[in-house]
């Protein structure tokens, strides 16, 4: 994986160009001489144009070569961040972020997508967290290193959008040398533009109001009625392009499913929780608290240390338990939970307590944000993939534009109210065009003490209302994580799911002569790309006439082979790349998974499961069922070829298993074990129930009449009520006898060595004593003996 290096730099880059601003955007907007709705809007232009590319970067993705789109991304968020370091003033600067946008969409849409396509499903977990734990050294160092750009003088705030060009470069040329890809070309391939445009200009109206109303006119005003009635028609206008054109931005297919819908519907409040909360995070620490950009960064460590720690450890849970949905639920929890504690800040709130509930969002961030993708990836076929993960980071993102343009509102009209108040209640008057009509910049510098102060205490105070709004919002976050259903990480490629998903009969049966021409089978005899290998059983058996097929990720076959006699197998491909391999046997649970080649031979064993299965119940004599009983099922060859524990039920499952004639063996405590001859003669599930005896015992001591001393060499005989013998035995010198492994019932114990004697037993417990006295004149009398009479002679 040695382009995994690569991707995660590329990712670190476009995270880092968002946070690194954070702390030094007041600096940015004073010197600029911005407002604070232009404060907003540098953050919400690079989140908006992100928003709306990114589901483009995604469908690109499943038409085109992944590794040329990633590296056109960089070289356009190299030529924004460039432009942004040479603006003038702040209305260049947010269109230059919007530039810049376009590029962060595309890199953080891509690498999700290309790191999907290099690694099986099953290990998808340990690589999210990577990416999760990337996201948060971004976002920890991105704010201090701000800072310390900022404060430094030679460099300058400039320098904020100039440091992430390098990192860029050394992507770029690290990605060159070491992701490879297979190319992908598709006939007839068509981007949907009109639908992006339809998306991308509904969204941005209904943000532009959101940004001016209450301001600039009235909540019930036409302004108010043309902007979000024109939202609204534009979004619907989407929703019918996306139903209608061949290749959607945004596949309805995938939205309407239950997983994708909820899981999208969580992103977005966790897209308003990573953005809102870093954003306004800074400037409460700065304008609210008075610190400097470099120790405001400082500050924000809690957050982002939470989510580093929580991704990482999280993505390592899912991939070793294989469950993702008790994480994501436990992550907006704890997300929702640390918004609530900073709802009740204010501008001297002490910073141990602000910074536990920075924490907490940063735990419940780190819990969910990757895990939502990586939830939809397990759900969704295959070729739509690309599209799906530019899905829910589309909504993630438009999350956090909503948020950031949402709670900026908020908050700068919170503080538009609330200034004036607090000047009044201090005495201060302020003359038209004097003093005071500066307040509404960033710029504290140029106000006197006094105002400063108020401006800090309003700041700090209005910075727990936006939280509160966020746990709010949060809410649904849970509800929606909740009502997921039960998500597994899935050890192969499902293609039962993905025909399900994508039910056209291109889809549905790979049709290479069409698809893929005939020429593609030239290039696989001098790439010098072979897989070679056996296909064996899991008891290690060569399977003969295995079926084996490869394609590639756009489900084009490109090469198929049949397993020899021995097992053996050659597999000759196109290229190098990533692979789907299938393989399908009689009598054997077919098996999907990854290859990723190289130029060279590439050995790869394959094991098959079997098809069959032997359940049933253990059961008592009377038909009780027996829990904790040992089931264990042999071959012919004596190997032990599956073991269970009955539950409470009595019931077990041995599978895997293959036809042919098996020994099932049961035990449990105070039984006797019982062995039977099964027969699995094809696929499917065969039933057997077991019954168990009893392990009971009739034992006691011979004695003599007379003297009461044990008797030895007495000859003993057990007849069941049957008439059949069922146990003989000689008495030693302590006169003992012992017939364990009965079946409750009666019987006849017969002793002999003077006079003969018999006596009846009623076996009913697990062990019942019964001596003999022998040598007494007359005839013996028979004697019940139940659980009652145990121990007596």
């Amino acid at each position: 994986m040695e382009a995994l290096s690569g991707l995660l730099l590329v990712l670190f880059v476009s995270m880092i160009s968002i946070t690194v601003v954070s702390t030094a955007l007041p600096q940015i907007i004073g010197a600029l001489g911005g407002t604070q709705s232009q404060y907003t809007w540098v953050v919400t232009a690079a989140l908006l144009t992100a928003t709306a590319a990114t589901p483009i970067w995604g469908k690109l993705a499943d038409l085109f070569s992944k590794k040329a789109l990633v590296q056109v991304a960089i070289v356009i968020y190299i030529l924004g961040s460039v432009l942004c370091g040479i603006v003038q003033n702040t209305p260049q600067l947010i269109a230059a972020r919007a530039f810049q946008g376009l590029g962060m969409g595309g890199l953080q849409a891509l690498v999700q997508v290309v790191i999907a396509a290099m690694i099986p499903p099953r290990e998808r977990g340990r690589y999210n967290g990577y990416l999760g734990a990337v996201m948060a050294v971004a976002t920890v160092g991105g704010p201090l290193l701000g800072g310390v750009i900022v404060d430094t003088s030679w460099l300058g705030w400039r320098w904020c959008f100039y440091v992430g060009v390098p990192f860029a470069l050394i992507a770029l040329v690290l990605l060159q040398k070491t992701l490879h890809l297979k190319t992908v070309r598709r006939e007839g391939a068509q981007i949907d533009y009109v639908g992006a445009a339809l998306i991308a200009a509904g969204v941005s109206v209904l943000l532009i109001w959101v940004t001016f109303v209450h301001h600039n006119f009235a909540w019930l005003s036409w302004q108010t009625a043309a902007m979000v009635g024109g939202g609204v028609v534009l979004l619907a206008l989407a929703v019918l392009v996306e139903a209608k054109v061949k290749e959607p931005i945004v596949p309805l297919r995938i939205v309407v499913q239950r997983t994708p819908a909820l899981a999208i519907l969580a992103s977005v409040a966790v897209g308003m929780a990573m953005f809102g909360g870093s954003v306004f995070l800074g400037q409460y620490f700065q304008i609210g608290r008075g610190y400097g950009p470099t120790k405001a960064g400082l500050l924000t460590t809690p957050m982002m240390g939470g989510v580093l720690v929580a991704s990482t450890i999280a993505g390592l849970l899912i991939t070793k338990s294989g469950k993702i949905k008790p994480y994501i639920v436990a992550g907006t929890i704890i997300l929702v939970g640390g918004f609530v504690a900073l709802s009740r800040i204010d501008h001297q709130t002490k910073l141990v307590y602000v910074g536990a509930g920075m924490a907490l969002v940063g735990i419940g961030v780190g819990m969910t944000m990757q895990n939502l993708v990586l939830a939809v990836q397990n759900t969704v076929a295959l070729r739509d993939l690309g599209a799906a993960s530019g899905t829910v980071t589309f909504f993630r993102s438009l999350g956090g534009t909503i948020g950031v343009s949402v709670l900026g509102a908020v908050l700068a009209d919170r503080v538009a109210s609330d200034i004036p108040k607090r000047m009044a209640e201090a005495g201060i008057h302020i003359p038209a065009g004097g003093a005071g009509a500066k307040t509404s910049t960033l710029d504290l510098h140029a106000l006197p003490q006094p105002i400063v102060t108020i401006i800090r205490a309003v700041y700090g105070d209005a910075t727990a209302h936006i939280f509160l709004i966020s746990a709010i919002i949060g809410l649904v976050g849970i509800l929606a994580a909740l009502a997921l259903p039960r998500i597994n990480l899935r050890s192969s490629v499902d293609l039962a799911q993905t025909a399900v998903a994508e039910p056209e009969p291109a889809s549905a049966e790979p049709a290479p002569a069409a698809v893929e021409p005939e020429p593609v089978a030239e290039p696989a005899r001098t790439s010098g790309t072979v897989v070679t290998g056996r296909v064996e059983g899991l008891d290690r058996r060569p399977v003969a006439g295995a079926l084996m097929t490869v394609t590639d990720y756009p489900g084009h076959q490109v090469a198929r082979e049949v397993s020899k006699a021995d097992g053996s197998y050659r597999l000759e491909l196109p290229s190098g790349g990533n692979y789907l391999l299938i393989c399908a046997a009689e009598n054997h649970q077919p098996l999907a998974t990854m290859l990723t080649v190289g130029l060279g031979e590439v050995s790869r064993d394959i094991a098959l499961a079997g098809a069959s299965v032997v359940e049933g119940r253990v059961l008592q004599r009377g038909g009780e069922p027996v829990h904790g009983a040992t089931v264990t099922l042999t071959d012919a060859r004596g190997e032990v070829v599956g073991a269970a524990v009955t539950g409470p039920a009595g019931t077990y499952v041995l599978a895997d298993l293959y036809p042919g004639e098996y020994t099932l063996t049961a035990t449990a405590e105070h039984t006797l074990p019982v062995a039977q001859a099964v027969s699995v003669d094809g696929p499917g599930s065969h039933r057997y129930d077991v019954v168990l005896r009893s392990n009971a015992t009739i034992s006691g001591t011979v004695r003599s009449a007379r003297s009461g001393r044990p008797v030895a060499d007495a000859s003993v005989m057990l007849v069941d009520g049957y008439g059949n013998v069922a146990g003989t035995m000689v008495t030693g010198d302590d006169g003992r006898y012992e017939f364990p492994g009965l079946l409750p019932g009666t019987y006849t114990l017969t002793a002999s060595g003077y006079a003969p004697v018999a006596s009846r037993v009623d076996l009913a417990g697990d062990r019942t004593e019964k001596d003999i006295a022998l040598g007494e004149p007359g005839p013996a009398v028979p004697l019940g003996v139940s659980p009652a009479d145990q121990g007596e002679g």
